[in-house]
């Protein structure tokens, strides 16, 4: 069975030809999984700023927390209720709650106006916690460099140049999601009807970046078989997502996973990601080198823009078009 394995981002950008070969061997050889686990130069006093600021959101009064819904971003600022997102093969809601922010490129820069619904201003709850804007930017930002520069590896992995990836990512839609999975218990007829806290789905992007988690419940399927995602203290897991698997021409797959309590989990969880995202404008198609004569090209050309409208759509997210109320 293929295993997840912890590597070192920066040996990758400071050691030695050596040993940034291997960095890049063991993240294209985990990633057979989907997902890698790093060490990372992340502030872990910022990390615990971040989660502290949005536990206390989380534990204010559904009212107020409703307050800082944005309908017309779909799922993509603001708060999202429970019951709300549904994986693409599921019929049931997922069992969370989401706070959801971003970043914006400059004012008036080409990708705003064109593609000015996915560059909405984000929602922060300044007016109940002190520094709610200034802590999760700060986050949003350290997490989206951090997620460039794990590209770089990927990109020497695939055969293209290291920095293949920096103009689709920059200024990209990347998506800053906190995450609370409320206890089971709480869950419709005590999750007894189906519910989990998320269902097993593969996210849209081309990768994503989990830094920290309150609680265990990220399961990972490895050949058919759900194994508990356990990276080492202060590392990030990365996994790789539906367009990365397109851009890749399948080399490397989107990793398929879910949330889930066991019968000794009663509390809550809390977990925050983030969704690095190409430009809206990225035409997505393989790049040349993973294509050849024992790799045909397996996937169309489309935009970013259109891929994404379409897993929205899949995942419960567009209010006027909700394919499950």
């Amino acid at each position: 069975m293929d295993e997840i394995l912890d590597i070192n981002l920066l040996a990758f950008e400071h050691g030695s030809p050596t040993q940034r070969r291997a960095v890049t061997e063991g993240v294209m050889a985990s990633l057979r999984t989907g997902f890698v686990y790093t060490a990372h130069d992340l502030s872990g006093g910022l990390l615990n700023d971040a989660y502290d600021v949005l536990g206390k959101f989380f534990a204010l009064e559904p009212d107020t927390k409703a307050r800082y819904v944005d309908a017309e971003s779909f799922g993509a600022r603001g708060y999202t209720g429970p019951l709300t997102e549904t994986a693409a093969i599921s019929d049931l809601p997922d069992w969370k709650e989401m706070f959801n922010w971003s970043d914006l490129p400059p004012a008036g820069h080409p990708l705003t106006v064109t593609y000015g619904r996915w560059y909405r201003p984000s929602i922060f709850p300044d007016d109940e916690i002190s520094g709610a804007a200034e802590i999760l930017a700060e986050f949003h930002r350290r997490l989206v460099d951090l997620q460039r520069r794990f590209l770089r590896v990927i990109a020497e992995g695939i055969g293209a140049h290291e920095t293949y990836f920096d103009r689709m990512t920059t200024f990209g839609t990347h998506l800053s999601r906190a995450i609370h999975y409320p206890p089971m218990s709480h869950a419709p007829a005590g999750g007894a009807e189906g519910h989990i806290w998320a269902d097993e789905h593969a996210d849209i992007n081309l990768i994503t970046a989990l830094p920290r988690a309150t609680e265990r419940g990220l399961q990972v399927q490895i050949d058919g078989e759900w194994v508990d995602a356990s990276p080492p203290d202060d590392h990030v897991i990365i996994n790789s997502g539906i367009m990365l698997e397109h851009v890749t021409n399948g080399l490397i797959g989107a990793g398929w996973h879910r949330v889930k309590a066991d019968a000794a989990q009663r509390g809550s969880r809390l977990s925050v990601v983030q969704f690095c995202h190409p430009r809206p404008s990225t035409i997505l198609t393989p790049a040349p080198s993973t294509v050849g004569p024992d790799r045909p090209c397996r996937y169309e050309a489309v935009s970013a823009e259109d891929r994404l409208e379409e897993v929205i759509w899949e995942i419960n997210l567009i209010p006027d078009a909700r394919r499950i109320d």
